[in-house]
Protein backbone atom coordinates (compact mmCIF):
# COMPACT_ATOMS: atom_id res chain seq x y z
CA UNK A 1 0.00 0.00 0.00
CA UNK A 2 1.23 3.34 -0.81
CA UNK A 3 1.73 5.83 1.86
CA UNK A 4 -1.24 8.24 2.56
CA UNK A 5 1.34 11.59 1.43
CA UNK A 6 1.38 9.76 -2.38
CA UNK A 7 -2.02 8.59 -2.14
CA UNK A 8 -2.85 12.30 -1.79
CA UNK A 9 -0.57 13.15 -4.58
CA UNK A 10 -2.21 10.95 -7.25
CA UNK A 11 -5.73 11.90 -6.08
CA UNK A 12 -4.74 15.57 -6.57
CA UNK A 13 -3.09 14.46 -10.05
CA UNK A 14 -5.93 13.16 -11.12
CA UNK A 15 -8.75 15.56 -10.21
CA UNK A 16 -6.54 18.35 -11.67
CA UNK A 17 -6.65 16.65 -14.81
CA UNK A 18 -10.19 15.91 -14.73
CA UNK A 19 -10.85 19.67 -13.66
CA UNK A 20 -8.45 20.95 -16.96
CA UNK A 21 -10.23 18.61 -19.28
CA UNK A 22 -13.87 19.67 -18.05
CA UNK A 23 -13.20 23.11 -18.24
CA UNK A 24 -11.75 22.61 -21.69
CA UNK A 25 -14.98 21.15 -23.50
CA UNK A 26 -17.24 23.11 -21.56
CA UNK A 27 -19.07 26.48 -22.19
CA UNK A 28 -17.51 29.47 -20.10
CA UNK A 29 -21.16 30.24 -18.52
CA UNK A 30 -21.80 26.59 -17.98
CA UNK A 31 -18.43 26.43 -15.66
CA UNK A 32 -19.29 25.26 -12.23
CA UNK A 33 -19.82 28.60 -9.65
CA UNK A 34 -18.47 29.48 -6.52
CA UNK A 35 -20.50 29.54 -3.26
CA UNK A 36 -19.78 32.07 -0.45
CA UNK A 37 -21.04 29.97 2.46
CA UNK A 38 -19.71 32.06 4.92
CA UNK A 39 -18.18 36.01 6.26
CA UNK A 40 -15.94 36.91 3.62
CA UNK A 41 -16.16 33.66 2.07
CA UNK A 42 -14.69 30.76 1.53
CA UNK A 43 -11.92 30.58 4.17
CA UNK A 44 -13.30 34.16 5.28
CA UNK A 45 -10.00 35.92 3.44
CA UNK A 46 -12.35 38.03 0.95
CA UNK A 47 -10.82 36.54 -1.76
CA UNK A 48 -13.52 36.06 -4.84
CA UNK A 49 -11.74 33.48 -7.22
CA UNK A 50 -14.63 32.93 -10.11
CA UNK A 51 -13.90 34.04 -13.71
CA UNK A 52 -15.72 34.97 -16.60
CA UNK A 53 -16.44 38.34 -14.33
CA UNK A 54 -17.07 41.47 -16.01
CA UNK A 55 -14.30 43.88 -16.81
CA UNK A 56 -16.31 47.38 -16.24
CA UNK A 57 -19.76 47.65 -15.62
CA UNK A 58 -22.72 49.23 -17.99
CA UNK A 59 -22.78 52.66 -18.84
CA UNK A 60 -26.56 52.30 -18.17
CA UNK A 61 -25.73 50.85 -14.69
CA UNK A 62 -26.00 47.61 -13.36
CA UNK A 63 -29.16 45.62 -13.81
CA UNK A 64 -30.98 43.82 -11.11
CA UNK A 65 -32.34 40.14 -11.71
CA UNK A 66 -34.11 39.98 -8.61
CA UNK A 67 -35.15 41.77 -5.73
CA UNK A 68 -36.86 40.37 -2.15
CA UNK A 69 -38.33 43.05 0.50
CA UNK A 70 -36.59 42.34 4.04
CA UNK A 71 -35.77 43.69 7.53
CA UNK A 72 -33.35 45.66 8.91
CA UNK A 73 -29.98 44.52 9.71
CA UNK A 74 -25.95 45.18 8.72
CA UNK A 75 -25.52 40.97 8.64
CA UNK A 76 -24.17 40.23 5.01
CA UNK A 77 -25.80 36.89 3.30
CA UNK A 78 -24.43 33.66 2.58
CA UNK A 79 -24.97 31.49 -0.16
CA UNK A 80 -24.40 27.89 -0.34
CA UNK A 81 -26.23 24.97 -2.74
CA UNK A 82 -28.62 27.22 -4.92
CA UNK A 83 -29.32 29.30 -1.68
CA UNK A 84 -29.02 32.47 0.11
CA UNK A 85 -29.00 32.93 3.96
CA UNK A 86 -29.90 36.04 5.22
CA UNK A 87 -30.70 37.48 8.97
CA UNK A 88 -33.01 40.15 9.89
CA UNK A 89 -35.15 42.27 12.22
CA UNK A 90 -38.90 42.95 12.59
CA UNK A 91 -39.39 45.40 15.66
CA UNK A 92 -42.40 44.72 17.80
CA UNK A 93 -42.33 47.55 20.39
CA UNK A 94 -40.07 49.47 22.16
CA UNK A 95 -36.83 47.57 21.82
CA UNK A 96 -38.34 44.18 21.21
CA UNK A 97 -38.69 42.32 18.53
CA UNK A 98 -37.83 39.30 16.09
CA UNK A 99 -35.19 38.32 14.57
CA UNK A 100 -35.32 35.88 11.36
CA UNK A 101 -33.42 33.94 9.16
CA UNK A 102 -34.43 33.36 5.99
CA UNK A 103 -33.54 31.22 2.85
CA UNK A 104 -34.13 32.42 -0.69
CA UNK A 105 -33.88 30.67 -3.88
CA UNK A 106 -30.61 32.02 -5.21
CA UNK A 107 -32.01 32.16 -9.30
CA UNK A 108 -35.21 33.86 -8.10
CA UNK A 109 -35.04 35.54 -5.08
CA UNK A 110 -38.16 33.40 -3.83
CA UNK A 111 -38.22 32.75 -0.58
CA UNK A 112 -37.85 29.07 0.41
CA UNK A 113 -38.26 29.45 4.39
CA UNK A 114 -38.23 31.64 7.16
CA UNK A 115 -37.38 31.08 10.90
CA UNK A 116 -38.04 33.45 13.18
CA UNK A 117 -36.93 34.11 17.62
CA UNK A 118 -38.13 36.51 19.89
CA UNK A 119 -35.31 39.57 21.00
CA UNK A 120 -34.61 42.20 23.35
CA UNK A 121 -32.32 44.81 22.22
CA UNK A 122 -32.48 46.58 25.29
CA UNK A 123 -28.71 48.19 26.03
CA UNK A 124 -27.85 47.64 22.24
CA UNK A 125 -26.36 50.89 20.26
CA UNK A 126 -27.40 51.16 16.43
CA UNK A 127 -30.21 48.20 17.61
CA UNK A 128 -31.04 47.63 13.65
CA UNK A 129 -30.88 44.48 13.41
CA UNK A 130 -28.30 41.25 13.10
CA UNK A 131 -24.71 41.63 12.28
CA UNK A 132 -23.12 38.28 11.80
CA UNK A 133 -23.29 36.53 8.43
CA UNK A 134 -25.03 33.09 8.27
CA UNK A 135 -22.67 30.02 8.13
CA UNK A 136 -23.08 27.33 6.17
CA UNK A 137 -22.11 23.57 6.68
CA UNK A 138 -23.18 21.25 3.97
CA UNK A 139 -26.76 20.52 5.15
CA UNK A 140 -27.02 22.60 8.19
CA UNK A 141 -26.71 26.66 8.62
CA UNK A 142 -25.75 28.55 11.49
CA UNK A 143 -27.15 31.90 12.23
CA UNK A 144 -25.79 34.63 15.47
CA UNK A 145 -28.24 37.04 16.18
CA UNK A 146 -27.62 40.81 17.90
CA UNK A 147 -28.63 39.17 21.08
CA UNK A 148 -26.45 36.35 21.38
CA UNK A 149 -29.26 34.05 20.40
CA UNK A 150 -26.88 31.43 18.21
CA UNK A 151 -29.35 28.84 16.39
CA UNK A 152 -29.11 26.02 13.79
CA UNK A 153 -31.18 25.24 11.36
CA UNK A 154 -31.86 22.30 8.83
CA UNK A 155 -30.38 24.33 5.27
CA UNK A 156 -33.37 22.78 2.92
CA UNK A 157 -36.20 23.38 5.36
CA UNK A 158 -35.60 25.56 8.13
CA UNK A 159 -36.33 23.59 10.89
CA UNK A 160 -34.36 24.59 14.41
CA UNK A 161 -32.09 21.44 15.01
CA UNK A 162 -30.83 23.46 18.52
CA UNK A 163 -30.40 26.92 19.96
CA UNK A 164 -28.27 28.45 22.59
CA UNK A 165 -28.76 31.86 24.23
CA UNK A 166 -24.99 33.19 25.49
CA UNK A 167 -27.25 35.46 28.14
CA UNK A 168 -29.45 32.62 29.66
CA UNK A 169 -26.96 29.72 29.30
CA UNK A 170 -23.76 31.31 29.35
CA UNK A 171 -23.94 34.50 31.68
CA UNK A 172 -22.41 36.75 28.70
CA UNK A 173 -23.37 40.12 29.32
CA UNK A 174 -23.79 41.84 25.62
CA UNK A 175 -21.12 44.80 24.27
CA UNK A 176 -22.37 48.09 23.55
CA UNK A 177 -22.52 46.89 19.85
CA UNK A 178 -24.00 43.89 20.41
CA UNK A 179 -23.17 40.29 19.30
CA UNK A 180 -21.18 40.22 15.68
CA UNK A 181 -18.64 37.08 15.42
CA UNK A 182 -20.19 34.73 12.53
CA UNK A 183 -20.09 31.22 13.99
CA UNK A 184 -17.05 29.60 12.49
CA UNK A 185 -16.94 25.59 11.63
CA UNK A 186 -14.14 23.43 12.76
CA UNK A 187 -14.25 19.55 12.21
CA UNK A 188 -17.24 18.58 14.35
CA UNK A 189 -17.21 21.67 16.05
CA UNK A 190 -19.42 25.09 15.93
CA UNK A 191 -16.83 27.98 17.65
CA UNK A 192 -18.09 31.01 18.71
CA UNK A 193 -17.14 34.75 20.44
CA UNK A 194 -19.70 34.36 23.79
CA UNK A 195 -18.34 36.49 26.08
CA UNK A 196 -19.67 33.80 28.58
CA UNK A 197 -18.64 33.72 32.52
CA UNK A 198 -16.59 32.03 33.99
CA UNK A 199 -13.30 31.64 30.63
CA UNK A 200 -15.81 31.23 28.46
CA UNK A 201 -15.17 34.14 25.84
CA UNK A 202 -14.58 31.48 23.38
CA UNK A 203 -17.26 28.56 23.11
CA UNK A 204 -17.08 25.79 21.00
CA UNK A 205 -20.13 23.72 20.27
CA UNK A 206 -20.87 20.31 18.94
CA UNK A 207 -22.24 21.33 15.60
CA UNK A 208 -24.52 18.65 15.53
CA UNK A 209 -26.36 19.19 18.77
CA UNK A 210 -24.85 21.80 20.34
CA UNK A 211 -23.80 20.39 23.66
CA UNK A 212 -20.88 22.68 24.65
CA UNK A 213 -17.48 20.80 24.28
CA UNK A 214 -14.93 23.37 25.55
CA UNK A 215 -14.75 27.20 26.67
CA UNK A 216 -11.34 29.43 26.84
CA UNK A 217 -10.46 33.33 27.61
CA UNK A 218 -11.69 35.19 30.81
CA UNK A 219 -14.35 37.57 30.01
CA UNK A 220 -13.55 39.64 33.14
CA UNK A 221 -10.47 41.80 31.53
CA UNK A 222 -11.91 42.62 28.65
CA UNK A 223 -14.34 42.42 26.73
CA UNK A 224 -15.14 39.81 23.53
CA UNK A 225 -14.56 43.08 20.53
CA UNK A 226 -16.54 43.00 17.10
CA UNK A 227 -13.96 41.19 15.08
CA UNK A 228 -14.45 37.65 13.25
CA UNK A 229 -12.34 34.94 14.57
CA UNK A 230 -10.17 32.69 11.62
CA UNK A 231 -8.56 29.60 11.01
CA UNK A 232 -5.30 29.21 9.99
CA UNK A 233 -2.38 27.11 8.82
CA UNK A 234 0.77 27.60 11.05
CA UNK A 235 3.25 25.12 10.00
CA UNK A 236 0.68 22.69 9.06
CA UNK A 237 -0.98 22.92 11.92
CA UNK A 238 -4.81 24.53 12.59
CA UNK A 239 -4.60 27.32 14.22
CA UNK A 240 -7.64 29.67 15.65
CA UNK A 241 -6.73 33.37 15.98
CA UNK A 242 -9.30 35.36 18.23
CA UNK A 243 -8.91 39.43 18.54
CA UNK A 244 -10.70 40.48 21.42
CA UNK A 245 -10.11 43.72 23.28
CA UNK A 246 -7.54 42.97 25.40
CA UNK A 247 -5.32 40.71 23.40
CA UNK A 248 -4.36 38.83 20.15
CA UNK A 249 -4.68 35.10 21.12
CA UNK A 250 -3.89 31.97 18.94
CA UNK A 251 -6.05 29.12 20.03
CA UNK A 252 -6.03 25.09 19.10
CA UNK A 253 -9.29 24.56 17.55
CA UNK A 254 -9.73 21.44 18.92
CA UNK A 255 -9.90 22.16 22.55
CA UNK A 256 -9.40 25.62 23.18
CA UNK A 257 -5.65 25.40 24.60
CA UNK A 258 -4.29 28.94 24.30
CA UNK A 259 -0.79 28.87 21.98
CA UNK A 260 0.16 32.31 22.69
CA UNK A 261 -0.86 35.68 23.27
CA UNK A 262 0.13 39.46 22.50
CA UNK A 263 -1.10 41.77 24.17
CA UNK A 264 -3.56 44.77 22.59
CA UNK A 265 -5.55 47.08 24.72
CA UNK A 266 -7.93 48.53 22.29
CA UNK A 267 -9.60 51.80 23.32
CA UNK A 268 -13.37 51.16 23.47
CA UNK A 269 -13.18 47.74 23.11
CA UNK A 270 -13.42 48.30 19.15
CA UNK A 271 -11.47 45.52 17.28
CA UNK A 272 -13.81 45.19 14.72
CA UNK A 273 -11.77 44.69 11.20
CA UNK A 274 -11.36 40.93 10.49
CA UNK A 275 -7.29 39.96 11.28
CA UNK A 276 -5.50 39.59 8.06
CA UNK A 277 -3.24 36.29 7.28
CA UNK A 278 -0.92 36.17 5.11
CA UNK A 279 1.43 33.46 5.54
CA UNK A 280 3.75 33.87 7.87
CA UNK A 281 2.41 37.17 8.71
CA UNK A 282 -0.82 38.50 11.15
CA UNK A 283 -2.14 41.75 10.72
CA UNK A 284 -4.46 43.28 12.94
CA UNK A 285 -5.85 46.91 12.60
CA UNK A 286 -8.34 49.16 14.99
CA UNK A 287 -9.90 52.38 14.88
CA UNK A 288 -8.21 54.17 17.20
CA UNK A 289 -5.30 52.25 18.33
CA UNK A 290 -4.08 51.18 14.42
CA UNK A 291 -1.73 48.56 13.29
CA UNK A 292 0.06 45.55 14.38
CA UNK A 293 1.85 42.89 12.33
CA UNK A 294 3.24 39.89 13.89
CA UNK A 295 5.70 36.89 12.34
CA UNK A 296 4.04 33.43 13.33
CA UNK A 297 5.28 30.45 13.89
CA UNK A 298 5.45 27.12 15.53
CA UNK A 299 7.24 29.22 18.01
CA UNK A 300 4.77 32.10 18.72
CA UNK A 301 4.31 35.36 17.47
CA UNK A 302 6.94 38.44 17.29
CA UNK A 303 5.56 41.59 16.91
CA UNK A 304 7.57 42.94 13.41
CA UNK A 305 6.00 46.52 13.87
CA UNK A 306 3.18 48.71 15.31
CA UNK A 307 1.80 51.46 14.35
CA UNK A 308 2.96 55.00 16.88
CA UNK A 309 -0.35 56.93 16.65
CA UNK A 310 -3.13 56.49 19.13
CA UNK A 311 -5.49 58.92 17.12
CA UNK A 312 -8.21 58.06 14.49
CA UNK A 313 -7.76 61.73 13.46
CA UNK A 314 -3.84 62.08 13.22
CA UNK A 315 -3.39 58.38 12.08
CA UNK A 316 0.09 57.34 10.90
CA UNK A 317 -0.19 53.89 8.76
CA UNK A 318 -3.74 51.99 8.88
CA UNK A 319 -6.58 52.19 11.72
CA UNK A 320 -9.55 50.39 10.03
CA UNK A 321 -12.79 50.33 11.46
CA UNK A 322 -14.94 47.67 10.17
CA UNK A 323 -13.00 46.62 6.55
CA UNK A 324 -10.33 44.16 6.68
CA UNK A 325 -7.12 45.01 4.89
CA UNK A 326 -5.93 42.95 2.17
CA UNK A 327 -1.77 42.34 1.91
CA UNK A 328 -0.48 41.48 -1.29
CA UNK A 329 2.66 40.50 -1.72
CA UNK A 330 5.29 43.29 -0.05
CA UNK A 331 1.78 46.16 0.45
CA UNK A 332 -1.02 46.46 2.78
CA UNK A 333 -3.91 48.27 1.20
CA UNK A 334 -6.90 49.29 3.74
CA UNK A 335 -9.34 51.68 4.29
CA UNK A 336 -8.52 54.03 6.72
CA UNK A 337 -10.85 55.74 9.90
CA UNK A 338 -11.55 58.67 7.86
CA UNK A 339 -12.45 56.71 4.49
CA UNK A 340 -8.68 56.91 2.76
CA UNK A 341 -7.37 54.14 1.22
CA UNK A 342 -4.18 53.11 1.93
CA UNK A 343 -0.97 51.20 0.67
CA UNK A 344 1.48 50.20 3.68
CA UNK A 345 4.88 48.98 3.05
CA UNK A 346 4.85 45.70 4.99
CA UNK A 347 7.77 44.85 5.51
CA UNK A 348 8.16 48.39 8.25
CA UNK A 349 4.44 49.91 8.28
CA UNK A 350 5.70 52.99 6.42
CA UNK A 351 2.69 54.64 4.26
CA UNK A 352 3.30 54.92 0.42
CA UNK A 353 0.27 56.51 -0.78
CA UNK A 354 -3.16 57.55 0.13
CA UNK A 355 -6.63 58.33 -2.12
CA UNK A 356 -10.01 59.35 -1.09
CA UNK A 357 -11.20 58.63 -4.49
CA UNK A 358 -12.49 55.02 -2.74
CA UNK A 359 -15.37 56.88 -0.35
CA UNK A 360 -15.28 60.11 -1.82
CA UNK A 361 -16.12 61.63 1.46
CA UNK A 362 -13.69 62.20 3.89
CA UNK A 363 -15.38 61.52 7.33
CA UNK A 364 -15.45 59.42 9.89
CA UNK A 365 -16.37 56.04 9.94
CA UNK A 366 -16.51 56.44 6.00
CA UNK A 367 -16.38 53.12 5.24
CA UNK A 368 -16.07 50.44 2.13
CA UNK A 369 -15.38 46.76 2.32
CA UNK A 370 -12.56 45.35 -0.08
CA UNK A 371 -12.53 41.92 -2.02
CA UNK A 372 -9.73 40.15 -4.64
CA UNK A 373 -10.58 38.82 -8.14
CA UNK A 374 -8.00 37.59 -9.69
CA UNK A 375 -5.32 40.90 -10.02
CA UNK A 376 -8.10 43.83 -9.59
CA UNK A 377 -10.26 44.61 -6.46
CA UNK A 378 -14.60 44.94 -6.43
CA UNK A 379 -14.87 47.14 -3.80
CA UNK A 380 -18.75 48.57 -2.13
CA UNK A 381 -18.60 51.65 -1.04
CA UNK A 382 -20.81 52.66 2.26
CA UNK A 383 -22.80 55.03 -0.33
CA UNK A 384 -23.89 52.13 -1.96
CA UNK A 385 -21.90 52.45 -4.75
CA UNK A 386 -19.46 49.12 -6.50
CA UNK A 387 -16.29 49.91 -7.63
CA UNK A 388 -14.29 48.00 -9.89
CA UNK A 389 -10.07 48.67 -9.21
CA UNK A 390 -6.52 48.20 -9.59
CA UNK A 391 -3.85 49.27 -7.10
CA UNK A 392 -0.31 48.46 -5.81
CA UNK A 393 2.62 50.28 -4.80
CA UNK A 394 2.09 52.51 -8.24
CA UNK A 395 -1.21 54.17 -6.41
CA UNK A 396 -5.19 53.59 -7.17
CA UNK A 397 -6.37 52.90 -10.74
CA UNK A 398 -10.29 53.13 -10.80
CA UNK A 399 -11.65 51.22 -13.43
CA UNK A 400 -15.46 51.24 -13.41
CA UNK A 401 -17.94 52.68 -11.17
CA UNK A 402 -21.99 51.95 -10.47
CA UNK A 403 -25.07 52.52 -8.30
CA UNK A 404 -25.50 48.80 -6.37
CA UNK A 405 -28.17 49.33 -3.45
CA UNK A 406 -29.56 52.57 -1.94
CA UNK A 407 -27.98 53.42 1.87
CA UNK A 408 -30.55 53.37 4.54
CA UNK A 409 -29.11 52.49 7.85
CA UNK A 410 -28.45 55.34 9.95
CA UNK A 411 -24.78 56.64 10.02
CA UNK A 412 -24.00 57.76 13.17
CA UNK A 413 -22.45 61.42 12.35
CA UNK A 414 -23.41 64.33 9.67
CA UNK A 415 -22.91 62.63 6.26
CA UNK A 416 -24.01 63.83 2.44
CA UNK A 417 -26.41 61.13 2.07
CA UNK A 418 -27.74 60.65 5.21
CA UNK A 419 -27.50 57.37 5.79
CA UNK A 420 -25.15 54.51 4.85
CA UNK A 421 -24.81 50.64 3.91
CA UNK A 422 -22.57 48.87 6.56
CA UNK A 423 -23.39 45.22 5.08
CA UNK A 424 -20.64 43.25 2.87
CA UNK A 425 -22.01 41.73 -0.12
CA UNK A 426 -22.04 38.04 -1.10
CA UNK A 427 -19.66 36.98 -4.32
CA UNK A 428 -21.28 33.74 -5.82
CA UNK A 429 -22.25 32.49 -9.27
CA UNK A 430 -21.06 35.33 -10.48
CA UNK A 431 -23.53 37.56 -9.04
CA UNK A 432 -22.98 39.93 -6.22
CA UNK A 433 -25.86 39.58 -3.52
CA UNK A 434 -26.43 42.87 -1.51
CA UNK A 435 -28.57 43.95 1.44
CA UNK A 436 -30.08 46.72 3.11
CA UNK A 437 -32.66 47.76 5.37
CA UNK A 438 -35.10 47.04 3.40
CA UNK A 439 -34.21 44.65 0.84
CA UNK A 440 -32.09 42.18 -0.20
CA UNK A 441 -30.60 42.28 -4.07
CA UNK A 442 -28.98 39.76 -6.73
CA UNK A 443 -27.05 41.45 -9.43
CA UNK A 444 -24.91 39.59 -12.29
CA UNK A 445 -21.88 40.36 -12.97
CA UNK A 446 -20.86 37.55 -15.49
CA UNK A 447 -19.19 39.06 -18.74
CA UNK A 448 -21.16 38.64 -21.50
Amino acid sequence: MLPRKVDNEIVSRFVAAVLLLVGALTPAGLLMADDWPEWRGTGRDGVWRETGIVEQFPKEGLTVRWRTPLGSGYAGPSVASGRVFVTAFRPTGGTKGQESLLALDQATGERLWSHSWTVDYAGIDYASGPRATPTVDSERVYALGAAGDLVCLQAETGNELWRRSFARDLGAELPAWGMTSAPLIYDDLVIAIAAGRPNAKVVAFDKLSGAERWRALSSEDSGPGYSQPILVEVDETPTLIVWHAGALVALKPDNGEVLWRQEFRIRMETPIATPVWSRPHLLVSAFFNGSRLYRVGAAGAQMVWKGSSDSETFSDGLHALMNSPVINGDYIYGICSLGQLRCLRLSTGERVWETQAVTREKARNASAFVVRNGDRYFINNDRGELIIARFGPFGYEEVSRTDLIRPTSKSGGRRELGAVNWSHPAYAGRHIFARNDEEIICVSLEAE
